[in-house]
């Protein structure tokens, strides 16, 4: 039941948005997407799909952080 609320109250985001939020290219959305690795879109048209912004948000907090890439001082 939680989830059903849950949907109801998240927001939908369009490609471009994702794009914009996730500083990545279309082409790359859709090969993380074939790999299983970003969220699936919903259909929301015929031609139109959607992103709920929690999963994308879900999904840029699971990425891991630039920093541990850094030297040792």
């Amino acid at each position: 039941m939680e989830t059903d609320i849950r949907i109801r109250n998240d927001i939908l985001l369009t490609r471009q948005q994702v794009e914009a939020l996730c500083r990545l290219s279309t082409s790359s959305i859709y090969r993380l997407m074939h790999d299983e690795l970003f969220p699936e879109p919903i259909r929301v048209g015929r031609r139109a799909v959607r992103w709920y912004a929690s999963e994308v948000d879900a999904w840029l907090a699971s990425r891991p952080r630039a920093t541990s890439d850094r030297p040792v001082a």
